[in-house]
């Protein structure tokens, strides 16, 4: 785990949650500083969706904990019923994320035995902890999950474009090619979580634009292209080296690979518009990758020099990843042309307007 802005922020929020509930002479002052670590979220949408979660569970919970300890008094076994009870309703309105703070609710309040101001000072230790959290995280570096996203994309991309050039050649040491392999793996789950919260910012938080759809759908498949890219690396590291091989495989399928993360260079740079306007060759297309599939098919049925099958596994995988990637790049051409279009339309719509005046 790496510093971050989250954890920063969770600092402030518990900083504020002590503060607030010290100015309201409220205690244990720990409890709202609990609730406001619980509450801190990875994007302002689950902020805002754990914000109002967390108000139904905890006032459900209190109600609930307040009557059992009314009833029950705060009898260790009673409090462990009235968990489960409240678990299960959690689980029943599909808030099983609010569980954790709301336990602390529910336990904070039973030890009142049914002191209803007693409870209602547990009660308002959490919601302080709550709101602490919710308006650190909108108001102090509110998280901007499509830039994240695309710093992300390119880091991945970069890690995963190294390894895959020097997977055939074999130049790099064995160890650090594997710690390198189990970090990319990591990062692309990573990437999925933060592509996940950026689709979550795009179609609830706000009304989404057609520019907006069209904008998910790129980056879904950006991630989808760089997972076809570490499936490549698992098939060789798989089949590639305990194959049988002629002499000049190793130089053709390095080249394969070299194409293949050139033309994956070339759409990101193209899609963060720091190509120039005219370059518009492609340098993979549907056919080249045609061709490549087809020898490979045809020396593993014809066994030319003792040609494995395997190595087919592995062309297979490398057809794949240049199958999504020209699907990345019709995408990435169609948004750029809307987005150039909206552009003009905007620019002409404003000198119209200014004539008029």
């Amino acid at each position: 785990m790496t510093f971050g802005a989250r954890m920063l922020k969770t600092g402030i929020a518990v900083t504020l949650a002590l503060y607030l509930s010290s100015w309201l002479e409220l205690s244990p002052p720990v409890i709202a500083a609990v609730a406001a670590i619980f509450a801190m979220q990875p994007s302002i949408y689950r902020s805002w969706r754990y914000f109002l979660d967390q108000i139904q569970t905890n006032t459900l919970g209190a109600a609930i904990a307040m009557l059992a300890g009314y009833f029950f008094s705060s009898e260790p076994i009673a409090i462990g019923l009235v968990c489960i009870l409240v678990i299960m309703i959690c689980l029943k309105l599909n808030m099983g994320d609010t569980i954790g703070l709301t336990l602390v609710t529910v336990i904070s309040v039973m030890e009142a035995s049914g002191q209803w101001d007693f409870a209602l000072n547990r009660f308002t230790l959490s919601i302080i902890g709550i709101v602490s959290a919710f308006l650190i995280n909108i108001m102090v570096m509110p998280p901007r999950p499509k830039q994240q996203l695309n710093g992300q994309i390119q880091g991945v991309f970069d890690q995963m474009s190294l390894l895959l050039r020097t997977s055939i050649t074999d130049e790099m040491k064995e160890n650090i090619f594997r710690d390198e392999k189990n970090k990319l793996e990591s990062d692309l789950n990573s990437l999925s979580d933060k592509y996940t919260l950026f689709e979550e910012e795009s179609k609830k938080l706000k009304k989404s634009s057609l520019r907006d759809s069209k904008l998910i759908v790129v980056y879904k498949q950006m991630v989808s292209t760089l997972k076809k890219g570490q499936a490549v690396l698992a098939e060789v590291d798989e089949h590639y080296f305990q194959s049988d091989r002629l002499v000049e495989t190793d130089q053709e399928f390095t080249d394969e690979i070299i194409l293949l993360t050139k033309f994956h260079e070339h759409i990101l740079l193209k899609f963060n518009h720091m190509l120039k306007p005219n370059t518009t060759e492609a340098l993979l297309t549907e056919e080249t990758s045609d061709e490549f599939i087809k020898r490979n098919i045809q020396r593993s049925i014809d066994q030319e020099g003792g040609y494995s099958f395997r190595l087919t596994i592995v062309a297979a995988s490398m057809y794949e990843y240049g199958y999504q990637l020209n699907r990345l790049n019709r995408l990435v051409d169609n948004y750029l042309k809307n987005d150039m279009e909206s552009d003009n339309s905007n620019t002409k719509g404003t000198a119209m307007k200014s004539w008029l005046r």
